[in-house]
């Protein structure tokens, strides 16, 4: 009796990754969203920027070297934790709280630049609106991001964008930073192999 050849299973396919922005590119999209920050608030005038841990905290602190550097202005730089305004509290495993660290001459009044590597769906953003009304009045904010990758579930958009990266739901978007993670690249991962 004749047995049928064994099917073989394909060993599991990889998600693909793809390098989307290099060490260089990085550089290079932080400088012109500083070039940006400096038309659109008029030399950075009664600016603050606040970065959003992790990565925005570093990505802001650049932007304000960056701004320095193009135009000898200050720009003052701090630190705003969301973590008890997110609203995935329930679901994930519990975080710890990190520091909020205002500038020494606050936020009132001032136009203050909500800094992060990622946007996605708009709720870190939508919790970081909460935690800032909760520290003070600025008379503006904007977002500043390093990559927008669309599907936003809340309506929120950005005011400098580094990189627009089309995604499917499906893919992810890993930023990493010297200053974290020892080195500077935009990873997208997922997808059909390139």
């Amino acid at each position: 009796m004749a047995y049928p050849p064994a099917a073989h299973s394909s060993p599991p396919r990889q998600p693909s990754v793809k390098v989307i922005l290099a060490a260089a590119d990085v550089s290079r999209v932080v400088d012109r969203i500083a070039h940006q920050i400096l038309e659109k608030t008029q030399g950075a005038a009664d600016t603050v920027l606040l970065g959003i841990p992790t990565r925005g905290v570093p990505l802001s602190r650049r932007l304000a070297d960056r701004i320095s550097t193009f135009e000898d202005v200050t720009v003052p730089v701090g630190v705003l934790d969301i973590t008890l305004y997110r609203d995935d509290l329930r679901r994930h495993a519990t975080r710890a709280v990190g520091p909020t660290d205002l500038p020494s001459g606050g936020i009132d009044g001032k136009r203050v630049i909500l800094v992060d590597d990622v946007l996605f769906s708009g709720r870190t953003v939508r919790a970081a609106l909460d935690a800032l009304s909760d520290v003070g009045r600025p008379a503006s904010v904007q977002l500043a991001v390093l990559v927008d990758r669309g599907h936003r579930q809340l309506p929120i958009r950005a005011d400098y964008v580094g990189k627009n990266i089309p995604t499917a739901l499906a893919e992810n978007v890993k930023v990493t930073l010297a200053e974290t993670d020892g080195a500077d690249e935009v990873r997208l991962y997922g997808g059909s192999p390139a």
